[in-house]
């Protein structure tokens, strides 16, 4: 009776093809009709990502998560500020839709995981004391590389108005647990099990929306090189190489073409137990990143509230 994990989120965009060469770019996989896109990780069979088209803005339309005991969750939604509603026009009713007390959407769905990709290499590191590679080259000639392959969605943040109440709804309603946060600005929640350090995130802002969705690759080189790819691809801000304090993960952001963020990572933090794990206060200092370059400027500005006023 609890979430399990992130499967997937839905965008409503006013420009189909801006969007698809986007997430092209970014290394997932597109499936087209006329007024929708599902985009896939290589190799993956859920989808990750969904457009829509729409005539207006973008909007987050809804998180897609997995969960099991549906009919037991559908019951502490309700007490915890949340409705349980009809699945929305061109969706099916299969599992569970809710609104939480802000009005995001969420679709849970009792769905298997994507089974977990084959381990690479290891990313080897001679450090002082401990070298590991001997006559060999850590790196290939840049060109000897193949273009960003992403092995699954992470995670995804949103923007909300009251962070620690969508954290309370998240942790009471859909069983998941807090991992760290920073004061009431920032904040990252785990499934109770088996789950990276964060499958949702949230950021205050007047208003909701995605600030980001983030994809694992293989290592920090591929974070790096695939970051810079994008961004030379989107023409648009972005943000990284660097490394995040909460979660520990090596990060490159690149915005997307409505102002939110899509994220490459690469070693996160595991936690196996919630029970056996202390989350953390942060200050402020460290609730964007441990090291990297200076944040910009945009990087928590909400564009879709901007945009419905």
């Amino acid at each position: 009776m609890a979430v399990l994990g992130v499967a997937g989120f839905t965008l409503e965009v006013p420009d189909m093809d801006a969007g698809l060469a986007f997430y092209r770019a970014a290394g997932l996989v597109a499936d087209v009709s006329e007024d929708r896109a599902t985009l896939v990780c290589p190799g993956g069979e859920t989808p990750c990502v969904t457009l829509i088209r729409s005539s207006s803005r973008m909007r987050l339309h809804h998180v897609t998560l997995r969960a099991d005991a549906l009919d037991e969750m559908a019951v502490r939604v309700p007490a915890h500020g949340g409705k349980v509603v009809e699945a929305p026009a061109g969706f099916g009713a299969d599992g569970l839709w809710v609104s939480d007390p802000h009005g995001v959407l969420f679709h849970l769905v009792e769905l298997a995981p994507e089974p977990a990709p084959p381990a690479g290499p290891s990313f080897a590191i001679n450090a002082p004391g401990a070298i590991v590679r001997v006559r060999q080259s850590a790196m290939a000639p840049s060109g000897n590389y193949p273009p960003a392959r992403p092995r699954k969605l992470g995670h995804v943040a949103l923007f909300t108005p009251d962070v620690l109440a969508s954290v309370d709804f998240v942790t009471d309603a859909f069983g998941m647990a807090l991992a760290d946060r920073a004061q009431d600005v920032v904040a990252f929640c785990c499934a109770r099990r088996s789950s990276d350090h964060h499958v949702l995130a949230f950021a205050k802002s007047p208003g909701t929306g995605l600030h980001h969705a983030s994809f694992q690759v293989a290592d920090p080189d591929e974070v790096g090189r695939a970051g810079q790819a994008l961004a030379n691809a989107a023409g648009r801000g972005h943000w990284g190489f660097g490394r995040h304090t909460i979660g520990s993960n090596f990060f490159h952001y690149i915005q997307d073409p409505w102002g939110s963020w899509f994220e490459y990572y690469s070693d996160m933090d595991y936690i196996d137990d919630h029970a056996l794990w202390q989350p953390t206060v942060y200050g402020m200092e460290d609730a964007m990143a441990n090291w990297g370059p200076p944040v910009p400027a945009d990087f928590v500005h909400n564009y879709q509230v901007e945009a419905a006023q």
